[in-house]
């Protein structure tokens, strides 16, 4: 390592302290593991499949996917027969065989999320028992957080909240910890090292708590877990993966790693993440919604999936040498949005790491995994278009060689998530066509070909009716699903205020959904349509506190909305009134457009709603001590308001920061003479000219300050620079 280049007169940081634990090195000694791109379109089974050591726990769950793909099925033939039925009235045109079309997609879609469900809602009516508490444990397991450009007192406050935890279980020697970071912007690197090594001077020496920030984010999140496999991998076992906005109890994570070792074919396990902490309308919405609903649909994935699952990317287990060794993603060929690196690397690591003979499963009811969720519309509408195009992308690897059958469906579940808003948009316009053809165009009673009567652009009313009732009833059928567990479940009924409050929630969260999901559709509509022509998303950090979106971003977001809204209005009323009848909650959502994502967005209003009684979850009621400890950890965290602290001037003030921060920068080849970039030379330019720190502060903009603080000779002249009103360090010399 370097020699660190201090200021004049300033005592090395070993010299005052040499016992200080922040002294230590950031990363331990480095144990690599080879992690190669994998080919998608090559593999030979018998080469490259394992397998099983433990066969005896590789049970197909038959009768569960025969109910799921079976029951969707039929109740999708079913339904498509029905509507056939509807538009079979004076024969049936191009336009009708169109409807009947975009109408079975649809159905097929709710119809086998209503078939998993019921799966879902029978297992939980027979409630498996959580696994108890390990004694010891025989392997060792990092706990890893990515993390980029997030508020470090969050982010530091939740890994020492974790770290308690499992330290309180009494195993926690077996397992190291990672900060995992990309931040690009540089007030917020120097930030995450002053909390990086407030928390080691916190927990002690015998914490292993580590932390490593990469210059570039090649590869974003995959790219850095990557990094970390690669680097340290071979020292662990086994590698929980958070996000930054995970919490996990002690007991959750020693069971998952209980439940690795005790079966050596596991190569993900999956915990089901609740949502905690959420106060605007919108968030209250989604954290209900997932409380109550989302065990049913996750109880059901994971009967059906079995052992051929699915990875969420974050709050799970991972064998790190199977991971190393199956799961290097390739980049795609071409340009985004579908070629380059892969976004939702996630469903493709659980795939390649299943093609290569691991299990990939869930363990639903294990508890003890939270998580959080974008505040508003607009906040989700951000994450989902990113979202969007990583699912999209999978199209590109759905016909990869050697895949399950199941690595196959989630990636048509994931495509087919995105795909439904446009063709539910189609078959919305394609019905207003057809009514509108038979309100202003005469049929032509007799064409060319001969008939005995004439073809009138007809439906039968009261099948349509019929059609309409079962369509919503298998759309709302796992929420009562879901509805029905919480009322049988006294902790849940009772955390949630007992049987009256949870049917107003859920009546509440129903008519709030269908007013949001017309404009979710034109949202997601839009992200197919810009993905299509080849616009690619990015990846912005996303939106992680509770605070309100401006008026004006929501009114800019949502005018487009409410124009078509309003345009839909008008032409159904010239059309047809029972037009406007039929598409009502489509029309109320868009033109109420910008008032409901103002007031959802409100923390104030979620506050009411919950203060009433509605939308309250059991976690709400029964804080967990882990979210308790980690909400306060952060609140004394930033208090401090390190987080907003200019970096330069952070750096400045704080010689043992400095000293630190210089220390573990990575080394580098001497420059090159000549080989000067624009932005150094502009922050040299600027550092040097300016007299003070406060005039180089002022100066320097983000991208310089990012050039200064990873140079080594920049800082060190940064360090020389006086405050203003005192003298120089070469004045302070001379004298």
């Amino acid at each position: 390592m370097d020699s660190l280049t201090l200021a004049p007169d300033e005592p090395t940081l070993s010299a005052t302290n040499p016992k200080d634990p922040a002294a230590a090195p950031p990363t331990p000694i480095e144990h690599r593991l080879s992690m190669p791109a994998q080919n998608l379109f090559k593999f030979d089974r018998r080469q490259q499949f394992r397998k099983p050591l433990a066969p005896q726990l590789w049970q197909t769950q038959w009768l569960a996917r025969l109910v799921t793909f079976g029951g969707g099925l039929a109740l999708t033939a079913y339904g498509g027969w029905q509507m056939y039925k509807v538009i079979d009235v004076g024969g049936v045109t191009t336009l009708k065989w169109a409807l009947l079309a975009l109408f079975v997609l649809n159905f097929s879609w709710i119809a086998l999320s209503f078939a998993s469900a019921v799966v879902g809602f029978a297992a939980l009516l027979s409630k498996r028992p959580v696994p108890a508490l390990p004694e010891r444990l025989r392997e060792k397991t990092a706990v890893v957080m990515p993390i980029y450009n997030e508020a470090p007192s969050r982010v530091f406050a939740a890994l020492q909240t974790i770290y308690e935890d499992v330290q309180a279980t009494g195993l926690g020697e077996h397992f190291d910890w990672f900060f995992l970071s990309d931040t690009t912007n540089p007030d917020v690197w120097v930030a995450e090292e002053r909390a990086f090594i407030g928390i080691r001077r916190r927990l002690g020496p015998k914490a292993r708590i580590y932390y490593r920030r990469r210059e570039k984010n090649v590869g974003r999140k995959a790219g850095n877990i990557e990094d970390f496999v690669t680097r340290w991998g071979g020292a662990y076992a086994h590698m929980v993966v958070l996000d930054a906005d995970s919490l996990m109890t002690g007991p959750t994570i020693v069971r998952l790693a209980a439940a690795m070792e005790a079966d050596p074919d596991s190569g993900i396990i999956q915990t089901l993440p609740l949502i905690i902490n959420r106060n605007t309308l919108f968030a209250r919405v989604q954290q209900f919604a997932a409380r109550i609903y989302g065990p049913v649909i996750a109880v059901g994935l994971s009967c059906w999936m079995g052992r051929d699952g699915n990875y969420w990317g974050h709050n799970a287990i991972i064998r790190t040498e199977a991971f190393a060794h199956h799961c290097g993603l390739p980049d795609l060929r071409g340009k985004p949005p579908f070629g380059g690196h892969i976004l939702s690397h996630d469903f493709v690591e659980a795939a390649l790491i299943r093609r290569a003979g691991y299990a990939v499963y869930m363990m639903p009811t294990l508890g003890g995994s939270y998580e959080e969720s974008p505040p508003s519309l607009i906040d989700i509408s951000i994450r989902d278009r990113r979202w969007c195009q990583g699912n999209l992308q999978h199209s590109r690897v759905l016909f990869a060689r050697g895949l399950s059958w199941a690595s196959r469906q989630h990636f048509l579940t994931g495509i087919f998530g995105y795909l439904t808003s446009p063709l539910w948009l189609m078959q919305l316009l394609v019905g207003i066509v057809i009514v509108f053809q038979a309100s202003y165009f005469k049929p032509e009673y007799f064409t060319t070909e001969f008939a005995l009567f004439p073809t009138f652009p007809r439906f039968d009313a009261e099948r349509s009716l019929e059609l309409f009732a079962l369509t919503m009833s298998i759309l709302l059928a796992p929420k009562f699903f879901g509805l029905l567990v919480a009322i049988y479940e006294p902790e849940t009924r009772r955390g949630s205020g007992g049987v009256i409050m949870l049917l107003i929630s859920t009546l509440f969260e129903i008519i709030l959904s269908a007013l949001l999901a017309p404009i979710m559709m034109l949202i997601q509509t839009g992200h197919v349509v810009h993905i299509v022509f080849g616009f690619d998303t990015g990846w912005d950090p996303q939106r992680r506190d509770d605070g309100s979106v401006p008026l004006i971003d929501i009114i800019r977001r949502h005018r487009s909305h409410v124009a078509l809204g309003a345009l839909s209005l008008v032409a159904g009323l010239l059309i047809s009134p029972s037009l406007v009848a039929w598409m009502s909650p489509t029309i109320a959502g868009l033109i109420l457009a910008i008032p409901i994502s103002w007031l959802t967005s409100q923390r104030w209003l979620g506050l009411v709603f919950r203060r009433a009684g509605v939308l309250v979850t059991p976690e709400e009621t029964t804080t967990p001590p882990i979210a308790k400890r980690g909400k306060a950890l952060s609140k004394a965290l930033a208090r401090t308001d390190d987080d907003e602290i200019n970096g330069v001037a952070a750096i400045h003030a704080d010689p043992e920061l400095r000293a630190l921060h210089e220390a573990w920068l990575p080394n580098r080849k001497p420059r090159q003479r000549g080989a000067i970039t624009s932005d150094r030379a502009v922050a040299e330019a600027k550092i040097a000219d300016a007299e003070t720190i406060e005039e180089a502060v002022s100066w320097l903009n983000r991208g310089e300050r990012l050039v200064a603080l990873s140079d080594r000779a920049l800082i060190g002249m940064i360090a020389r620079l006086p405050r203003k009103g005192e003298k120089s360090a070469e004045a302070r010399a001379a004298e």
